[in-house]
């Protein structure tokens, strides 16, 4: 399962990943929303974990 992690928290962000990891997911991570809806239009994701309080994230 392919997941993208949308958090811009750093530290955060890497205990995911590591969790994920270790689970056998193959988990990609973005810290901003510019870097998310590039990352989703180019590649297919299973799921999206998304930090609902991310600056910038409104159009």
């Amino acid at each position: 399962m392919k997941i993208l992690l949308i958090e811009d928290e750093p530290g955060l962000a890497q205990s995911i990943v590591e969790y994920l990891s270790k689970q056998d997911y193959i988990c990609e991570h973005v810290a901003s929303y510019c870097n998310a809806m590039e990352r989703i239009m180019l590649y297919e994701y299973d799921c999206i974990l998304l930090d609902l309080m991310l600056p910038g994230g409104k159009d």
